[in-house]
């Protein structure tokens, strides 16, 4: 018999990322959730690395020069699992 699915416990830290990232439709600047928001690093690569969030590079380019984005938005799964915990 298969085992029921787990639920998600997330690190306040983590389930605040996860909520920022829900309540933005286009995703978030990286630099913006490290910079401004206060997130680490190794919180939103965790959240890449569970696929709960995916990473999506982008090139800008202010003022003519080109610079290079990263927008990490929350997934289907990253959205189930919030739902989903207690």
């Amino acid at each position: 018999m298969p085992s029921p699915p787990r639920k998600h416990r997330f690190s306040p830290e983590r389930r605040r990322a996860l909520e920022l990232l829900a309540s933005s439709s286009g995703g978030v600047n990286a630099a913006l959730l490290v910079h401004i928001h206060g997130f680490k690093r190794h919180v939103l690569a965790r959240l890449v690395q569970r696929k709960l969030a995916a990473a999506e590079r982008e090139v800008a380019m202010p003022g003519g020069h080109d610079v290079e984005v990263v927008r990490i938005r929350i997934t289907a799964a990253g959205r189930k699992a919030l739902a989903g915990e207690d």
